[in-house]
């Protein structure tokens, strides 16, 4: 029986292991039937569809040079060019002011000040100094930078790249927009050309040109990160470009520029855990900072148009509580003694949906569209109060200065 068996059992041994191993290196060969068969075609998924005072100074607006459009076509392998025609414009600003101190610390201390006599507990003087940047934008000398570079100074010293130095008066400045006007006299000034900034692309190449930590005139180069950045709590009003070029302390009130060597907008401030650059820079653009300098020049203030309210978010927790579907706009949580919402009859608790017909989607927004709108102006208005909604007429004022006008700490630079 052996005999007739075992010349057919090698074969059958040989090629089970043969099948063992040949699974073992090709496992996908396996057949499994819980597997799926793949499809035969893919469709793409579906598109998203959107979502339906002072007196006026009197002065000619500034004649500044208006710069062409940019042309995106490939780029160059320098900025040289860029740097020459943009850099002379800006200048070097250093301000300083005056402070008062004690002699000495125990001298504010009642019990040691009976050992001296009045001369010897008379205060002492110490300069407080900054620095910072600006950018010549007219052929009359005048400067724009930032507001903080220059607050409080009693001298300003502006410096040119050409070796020459002036003092500078100041012609107005702008704390809620954080923005200056200086005036130097001196002749053949470099005037640099405002590009428009609404054309300003995310991508875009920039040029940043300033004097950081006082090392001297400065280029650093990046990107626009992003455009119409606001809610940073850096400004009253904010509507900043971003970009990744390098910019420090010493940066503030310095020129963006485009790869055409164009202001594209002011440096105004960075986000920074260090105190460094780290890639996320903003600039006010070079369309509001045009507007500021010509009402600063020729009015020595800037007008804003103002409805007397405080105005809270409106949460969807809250909106509820009102009765409304959507949270869509604001809650007049105060409402100022006088003011034109005062005069209108508009009361805390009431719920702002609407004004002049558009829909209140973000309240600084509005607060930022409420501010072009003159002094004067009758603003329709609709509100919701004790559930029902109202019509009413307002009259837009004109926005008190603030007395004590702050902004959020900033790592800026001055």
């Amino acid at each position: 029986m052996h005999r007739f068996v075992l010349p057919y059992l090698w074969p059958i041994t040989t090629g089970l292991l043969l099948a063992t191993v040949l699974l073992l290196v090709f496992p996908e060969q396996l057949p499994n039937p819980f597997r799926q068969s793949p499809p035969t075609s893919v469709e793409a998924p579906p598109a998203l569809v959107p979502t339906s005072s002072e007196q006026s100074a009197n002065r000619p607006a500034p004649d500044v040079r208006q710069a062409p459009s940019l042309t995106r076509n490939q780029g160059p392998a320098s900025y040289s060019e860029a740097v020459n025609k943009a850099a002379p414009a800006v200048v070097n600003i250093y301000s300083s002011r005056i402070v008062a101190r004690d002699q000495h610390p125990l001298m504010s201390d009642p019990f040691f000040q009976q050992f001296f006599s009045g001369d010897d507990a008379t205060t002492h003087q110490r300069m407080l100094s900054s620095l910072g940047s600006g950018v010549i934008v007219s052929d009359d000398g005048y400067v724009l930078t930032n507001h903080h570079v220059i607050n409080g100074a009693d001298q300003i010293q502006v410096a040119l790249r050409d070796g020459r130095e002036t003092l500078a008066e100041v012609v107005g400045t702008d704390p809620e927009s954080d923005l200056a006007v200086l005036r130097i006299t001196l002749d053949n000034l470099p005037v640099i050309e405002l590009a428009d900034s609404e054309e300003v692309a995310v991508g875009d190449v920039a040029l940043a040109i300033g004097n950081p930590f006082g090392v001297g005139q400065t280029v650093t180069m990046g990107i626009i990160s992003a455009t119409g950045r606001s809610h940073l709590g850096l400004n009253a009003y904010e509507d900043f470009i971003q970009t990744d070029a390098a910019i420090n302390p010493g940066n503030s009130g310095g020129a963006l520029v485009n790869p055409e060597g164009a202001l594209v907008g002011i440096n105004t401030a960075i986000f920074s855990r260090s105190g460094g650059s780290q890639g996320i820079g903003f600039a006010i653009p070079a369309n509001l900072a045009h507007s500021i300098l010509d009402e600063l020049v020729t009015r020595g203030r800037v007008i804003r148009g103002w409805l007397g309210i405080e105005a809270q978010a409106l949460s969807r927790e809250l909106a509820a509580s009102f009765g409304l579907r959507t949270p869509q706009g604001v809650i007049v949580a105060g409402v100022v003694s006088g003011g034109p919402a005062a005069q209108a009859g508009l009361q805390p608790g009431d719920v702002l949906l609407s004004i002049d017909g558009q829909v209140i989607l973000d309240a600084r927004a509005t607060m930022s569209d409420i501010a072009s709108i003159p002094p004067g102006t009758s603003l329709p208005l609709t509100i919701v109060r004790g559930g029902e909604r109202m019509e009413m007429t307002l009259e837009v004022g004109e926005r008190p200065v603030p007395t004590n006008a702050t902004s959020a700490d900033r790592q800026s630079g001055s």
